[in-house]
């Protein structure tokens, strides 16, 4: 197996830009609202004085965790609570949520054109399993792209914002499976029932609950789905990513306990860090890691 360590900076958005960064903050436009966020790796000095920053909301938290909860502070009669984004001909709710969160993860458009990139060039049908897929833009992507797509996440109000992006994406005419469960009981029964993959994507909080309050730890459950991941890929496999946020680990260690049960498959493992561009300058922020493998072809 090839391995290519690769930085992916999400430079394709027209709705979303880093405007500035720094002091622990950052200042970012979200198709028409502007909003004011904490970052723990923003701890250089930002373009301007954070005090001369505009925004239409900041959010903030006593919490140290990229997860924590806090309020959102409204700064102009402007704000709003959600509107709609665009990004590659897909529309979708962004929103001010409690946990500091967009309804997107704007970074993860570098996988999003990569599965579109690979499910069009394929010339075969693809089943693809999204895994904690949020409000759904990577399983709009890839149904987009023409992909028979599964997508689980254990929040039923995630997976009901991902049918709405649907609906206003004009996509309700692809087979999209919106379905609300724990990630380690939903594979074990695929695996049950015979059912298998060609692309499959996994993006893992740090630290989780499925629907009926069971638990999830990156380091201690991530091994034991990833050898569930192996069994469900097909024949043919096409694509595994995998990311991860928060947790004291490098993207060597995602790429090679990755690699451990692809290895056999040959194809090419990407790895490395994700970035969103700063505007008017080279600064990069950064915000996951990730390891991708795919089949090379």
């Amino acid at each position: 197996m090839k391995t290519d360590t690769r930085l992916l900076i999400a430079d394709d958005w027209d709705d979303y830009a880093l405007l500035d960064s720094g002091h622990l903050q950052k200042l970012e436009r979200f198709g028409s609202q502007t909003v004011i966020r904490p970052d723990p790796q923003a701890f250089w000095e930002p373009a301007r004085p954070v005090s001369s920053w505009r925004a239409d909301a900041r959010f903030s938290t006593k919490s140290q965790d990229d997860d924590g909860a806090g309020n959102w502070e409204v700064l102009s009669p402007n704000a709003r609570d959600s509107w709609p984004m665009q990004w590659n001909g897909l529309t979708f709710e962004a929103r001010r949520t409690a946990f500091r969160h967009m309804g997107v993860f704007q970074e993860h458009s570098v996988h999003w054109q990569f599965a579109q990139e690979k499910i069009r060039s394929a010339g075969r049908p693809i089943k693809a399993l999204n895994l904690f897929g949020y409000t759904g833009m990577m399983s709009l992507a890839c149904a987009a792209a023409g992909a028979e797509v599964v997508h689980l996440d254990a929040s039923p109000k995630s997976n009901g914002y991902g049918k709405d992006n649907q609906a206003m994406s004009g996509l309700n005419d692809r087979t999209i499976r919106w379905i609300a469960d724990d990630a380690m009981k939903f594979t074990a029964r695929e695996i049950r029932r015979g059912n298998q993959y060609d692309a499959i994507i996994l993006d893992p909080p740090k630290f989780g609950r499925g629907p009926k309050n069971e638990t999830w730890r990156f380091e201690e459950n991530l091994p034991a789905l990833l050898d569930t991941v192996k069994t469900l890929l097909s024949d043919r496999p096409l694509f595994v990513i995998l990311t991860a946020y928060a947790v004291r680990l490098s993207y060597l260690a995602l790429s090679q306990a990755l690699a451990d049960r692809l290895s056999p498959l040959g194809g090419i493992m990407e790895t490395g860090e994700m970035a969103l561009p700063q505007q008017g300058g080279e600064r990069l922020l950064p915000t996951a890691i990730y390891a991708r493998w795919h089949s090379g072809s």
